[in-house]
This record gives C-alpha cells, sequence and structure tokens, in this order.
C-alpha cells in the first residue's frame, strides 16, 4: 500500500510540530533569562518542564486513541497545543511561561501517539519502518530549519513572537488534517477505555522482555538527543561564542545526516530487515560516544572537535527511533496505542531526566552535555544486546 505525497506532508506536519515546539525557541534562550531576569539554568528548565508534559500526555492520549479513535485525540492535542503557545506568547514570568509549555507539550503529544497508532493501522511490521522512515525525512524539515528561523526572529522581533509563529502553524496543521486525514481505526478493533483494561495492556508491554528492549533503545537514544538539545545553546553560543543566528547552522547540519540516514533506512529496510539496522545504529552511537566524552573531558579540537561527534551520535536516532518502534508495534498491533504511548512517555520521560541532568550544573563547559549524551548511548545499546538480542536468538533471528 503506497502513501499518497500529499498525506506524507500532512503526516509529516503533524511529526514535526514537536521539533519545531523545541528547536525554534533554544536560541532565545538566553535572551529569555535576561528578559524574565532568571539564570540561564532556569530558562533551560522549560525545556524539561516541556518534556515531562509531553511524557505524561503520551500516558493518556495512547488509551484515547485505541477506544474513541485517532482523528479526535489528534484534533483535541492540536487544540490546546494552539491555545498553549498562545498564552506563551503572552507569558511575562518563568512560571507562566512553564505552566503554558507544560500544556503545549501535553497537547503536542497527542500528535506522536497518533501518528505512530496511525501507520501501524496502515501497515505491516517492515513497512511501517519504511514508511515512518519517510515521514521521518520529511519531518527533519522542521528541526532543520527551526533554530534558524528562531536565531532570525530574535534580529526581527522578540522572543514571543516565536510562539505566536507556533500557535499559526498549529492551527494550520489542525484545519488540514482535520480536512484531510481518515479515521483508521475500525469499530471492532476499538477497545473500551477503562482503567484496569488499561493498567493491563501497560502491564503486558512491561512485562514482555524484547518491548521493554526495544522501548529502552529508543528512550535512551532520544535522551542523548535531549542532552544535547538542553546543553548545546550554552555549550555552542556562551562556551564558544557562536552567534545566536549561526546557532541554528550548526544544529541544522546534525538534522542533514539524520536526513541522509532516514533516506538510507527506508531503501535498507526491505533486504537487511530493522533489526539489523536497529543494531548497527546503536553500535555506531556508543562508538560516537567515546570521541564525544574524551572531546569533552579534555577539550581536544574545541567546538570543531565536538561537532562531527555530536553529528554521529544524534544522527542514529533516525535507524534508531523507525526500527526500534517497528519491532514494539509488531508484538502488540491490537494495542499499538497504547505500547506507542509507553515507549513515547518513556522517551521524553527519560529525556526530561536527562535534561536535569545536564543543567544540574552551573558550570559554563561541554562536560556535562556530553557525559549524559555518552551514557545515553550506552545505555541504549545495553538495552539491545540485554533484553533485545536474547529475545531474537530464541525466536531464531540474529
Amino acid at each position: 500500500m503506497a502513501l499518497p505525497f500529499s498525506l506524507l506532508l500532512l503526516l509529516a506536519s503533524l511529526a514535526g510540530l514537536t521539533p519545531l515546539a523545541i528547536d525554534m525557541y533554544l536560541p532565545s534562550l538566553p535572551a529569555i533569562a535576561r528578559d524574565l531576569d532568571v539564570p540561564v539554568s532556569q530558562a533551560q528548565l522549560t525545556i524539561s518542564v516541556f518534556l515531562a508534559g509531553f511524557a505524561l500526555g503520551q500516558l493518556l492520549y495512547g488509551p484515547l486513541a485505541d477506544s474513541v479513535g485517532r482523528k479526535p485525540v489528534m484534533l483535541g492535542g492540536l487544540g490546546l497545543f494552539t491555545l498553549a503557545s498562545i498564552g506563551c506568547a503572552f507569558a511575562n514570568s518563568i512560571e507562566t511561561l512553564m505552566a503554558f509549555r507544560l500544556l503545549q507539550a501535553i497537547g503536542g503529544a497527542a500528535g506522536s501517539v497518533v501518528l505512530n497508532a496511525l501507520l501501524r493501522d496502515m501497515f505491516e511490521r517492515d513497512m511501517f519502518a519504511r514508511i515512518m522512515s519517510m515521514v521521518i525525512l520529511v519531518m527533519t524539515l522542521a528541526p532543520l530549519v527551526a533554530p534558524i528561523v528562531g536565531g532570525y526572529l530574535l534580529l526581527v522581533g522578540h522572543w514571543h513572537s516565536i510562539f505566536v509563529l507556533l500557535a499559526i502553524i498549529g492551527a494550520l496543521v489542525s484545519v488540514a488534517l482535520a480536512l484531510r486525514i481518515p479515521e483508521t481505526l475500525k469499530p471492532e478493533h476499538r477497545q473500551p477505555f477503562r482503567l484496569w483494561p488499561v493498567l493491563q495492556n501497560y502491564g503486558r508491554v512491561l512485562r514482555h522482555r524484547a518491548a521493554l528492549g526495544y522501548i529502552g533503545c529508543g528512550a535512551m537514544t532520544t535522551a542523548a538527543m535531549f542532552a544535547f538539545i538542553s546543553g548545546s545553546p550554552l555549550v555552542y553560543i556562551e562556551l564558544y561564542d557562536v552567534p545566536a543566528e549561526h546557532y541554528g547552522l550548526l544544529f541544522a547540519m546534525n538534522i542533514v545526516l539524520m536526513m541522509v540516514l532516514t533516506f538510507g533506512n527506508s531503501r535498507l529496510v526491505p533486504r537487511l530487515g530493522s533489526d539489523r539496522l536497529l543494531k548497527a545504529g546503536l553500535t555506531t552511537a556508543a562508538l560516537a560516544a567515546v570521541v564525544l566524552l574524551f572531546c569533552g573531558f579534555t577539550g581536544f579540537g574545541g567546538l570543531w572537535a565536538l561537532v562531527p561527534a555530536v553529528m554521529v551520535l544524534i544522527a542514529q536516532i533516525s535507524l534508531v527511533g523507525a526500527n526500534s518502534m517497528a519491532g514494539l508495534l509488531s508484538h502488540f498491533p491490537e494495542a499499538a496505542g497504547t505500547a506507542s504511548a509507553l515507549a513515547g512517555t518513556t522517551r521524553f520521560g527519560l529525556g526530561a531526566v536527562a535534561t536535569f541532568a545536564v543543567n544540574a550544573s552551573h558550570a559554563v563547559s561541554a562536560l556535562p552535555m556530553t557525559l549524559v549524551m555518552s551514557l545515553c548511548a550506552w545505555l541504549a545499546l545495553a538495552s539491545y544486546w540485554l533484553l533485545v538480542r536474547p529475545a531474537l536468538a530464541a525466536a531464531g533471528r540474529k
């Protein structure tokens, strides 16, 4: 079953809202701190708050998507995202900004859950991984341009204008998806929204060894990315004196390599299978982490040694993200929304922990960021070897 390009663009727009909401305001964090008269580390906590809200939202949306359908959940979440973005635009204190960022994240969480479940309704495992790679390939345009747009909005306006733009984008995506996206969950496959069955479904996933491994692979790799997102404004702008408007260009270099690997993944999945590509991505990330931590600990090579190591590690999310999700959902096709929600909650929950760990040190140093990123990459690989690999061996697969 082919996916029409217009539908691909809409799904990518849905997936792109979260990276837009995270990445577009990264260059403005020092400006937000100055404007609201708080330390930069406190402004960075708005990232942790967003990730925590995103994690909590997915726990709710997953069972709802399996109960009332994909489309109502998607549109309700987008409405909340849009309204909360307006609230962020008018925030005049760090507490108000954090509160609306929390609501913005809870609304945006619907898109991630619905996207995974919707595609799982339409495609089998390896085709899911291939289509997801195509969606991610188009979606990566969002984090590619978001920091650049945010940096230049600061030159011509104020940081509040970034959230005005996010509200406009959220409203446009809501209208387009309402008109174009069909309901994919058949009535006979809907599960009543009752607390005990929901907890049972979560328990089934948590008791499944391979599922835990797939969740761990995706979550720890994503946590490494969020450690970078949280720490890079301080490291690049404050430590290495990169201008805010140029920060987005360095950030975009990561996304370009991600796009290359995403395209390659979509082509290689039919030939190699999602599990082999997952292992390749995890191994590469773990090796890049060795170089990254060395650079962070010694300062060797400065910015231009740090950037390539970051690029290689972050780019592996293209392989790990789609293939770990394909592996997870292949075990729970009848509860794709719930399984996807649990995976998403774990990813963004650990992402919040990673950003908090990076921000716990107030030193202007690359070491906190590189240390957290490296630990996450190594734990992701450990999840594969300790949990996924034994399950594959038992099933007679490599």
